[in-house]
């Protein structure tokens, strides 16, 4: 099998992309969830064929890292052992889902999760790199501000509509139609390029409901569903993660880089686990940085790590170690881009946006980080 590294597209099992401290593998949890036993056998395959280190991706998904070409055929074999791989990288890549933690037992959610994977794997969709699906059920959405394509929520009655993202209304469906509504959806962002340049949905796509209500961005804290924890900057020591599987609870995957322990009454404490709800560390987003990935031009999460007590309690940062953004593909109200001359500061915007500063040194910005918002 080969590992190669292709740019542009996001990495799986199957198919791994090279980074500067080996293969990340990139495991997609079936239902953004993974029983305890899953949870200790991702520990134990990420301290035996990578280096130990775990991300926890903007996407739900986890990322072990540090394989070697010799080490991913026994690896892959291992999540194949537990239940936690595509028959194919096709089925893989079209597998990008965000399921909503907030489901409880007996609702549709994960019925709704199950049915949509189903459909994918036996669709023959050819999605756009990094197109997505949010299953946001709840009586409140709490992934409208994560990259989704194609959303199943829920309008202020509790009746499910099928929404494209940045559209203000959805499409009213059945529950038997949810599924079969949003792959029509995706089928025709694929066939007209989307909602770009002004294209309207068709009339059978159309939608004139509008969706439940946005609950406030979620913390690290106790919830009817278990114990919400954080991830600092996004990456833990397999050590951590295998804590996790001491408790004999599962886990659900969200995209804000924390997870929730399901049931669990008691925070649990760890390397890098963030339990408090106002962690400075929740205030700022780095990718790998260099040297994990060869792509980056700094260690993104040392700057990270002195920045995050420093800047105000309202702000969002994101340290970028390329202009790629892997992170983060949103805007932030701070954004600092990695180059070879230095940083650039984007204010109000993402790494793809035009910087008010260039080529700022890293002690200067750790000295005084009221540059990050004007202060100069």
């Amino acid at each position: 099998m080969s590992a190669s590294m292709v740019k542009g597209w996001c990495p799986g099992a199957l198919r791994p992309m090279q980074s500067g401290d080996g293969l990340v593998v990139r495991v997609r949890p079936f239902g953004g969830r993974l029983e305890a036993n899953q949870i200790a056998g991702l520990a134990e395959l990420a301290e035996r064929h990578g280096n130990g280190l775990i991300d926890v991706t903007s996407r739900a998904n986890l990322q072990i890292r540090g394989v070697s070409e010799e080490t991913h055929r026994p690896l892959i074999d291992g999540l194949a052992q537990l239940q936690l791989l595509d028959p194919d990288t096709d089925i893989e890549a079209r597998r990008n889902i965000l399921v909503t933690p907030f489901w409880t037992v007996g609702d549709e959610t994960q019925a709704l999760a199950a049915e949509l994977e189903e459909a994918l794997a036996d669709s023959a969709l050819d999605l756009p790199t990094k197109f997505g699906f949010a299953i946001d059920d709840g009586k409140s959405r709490v992934l409208a501000g994560d990259s989704a394509d194609v959303r199943i929520e829920r309008d202020r009655g509790g009746r499910l509509l099928v929404r494209a993202d940045g559209a203000r209304f959805g499409h009213s469906v059945a529950r038997g139609e949810a599924v079969s509504t949003a792959l029509a959806l995706a089928g025709w962002f694929v066939a007209s390029g989307g909602t770009k340049g002004g294209r309207a949905l068709p009339a059978a796509l159309r939608g004139e409901t509008e969706p439940a209500p946005v609950m406030p961005a979620s913390r690290p804290g106790h919830y009817p569903q278990g114990a919400l924890v954080g991830v600092a900057f996004g990456q833990m020591l397999h050590t951590t993660l295998h804590q996790f599987s001491g408790c004999g609870h599962a886990l659900r995957m969200t995209p804000w880089r924390m997870v929730l322990s399901e049931g669990k009454r008691e925070m649990p404490n760890g390397a890098g686990l963030i339990t408090e709800p106002h962690d400075p560390a929740l205030r700022v987003i780095a990718c790998s940085g260099a040297p994990r990935c060869r792509e980056a031009h700094a260690d993104t999460r040392a700057l990270a790590a002195a920045l995050a007590p420093r800047i105000a309690l309202d702000t969002k940062l994101h340290v970028s170690g390329c202009a790629k953004g892997c992170a983060r593909s949103g805007a932030s109200a701070v954004t600092l881009v990695a180059t070879s001359a230095g940083f650039d500061l984007v204010r109000n915007g993402s790494t793809r946006d035009e910087p008010v500063l260039r080529g700022l040194n890293c002690a200067d910005i750790v000295s005084d980080p009221s540059i990050l918002v004007g202060g100069h």
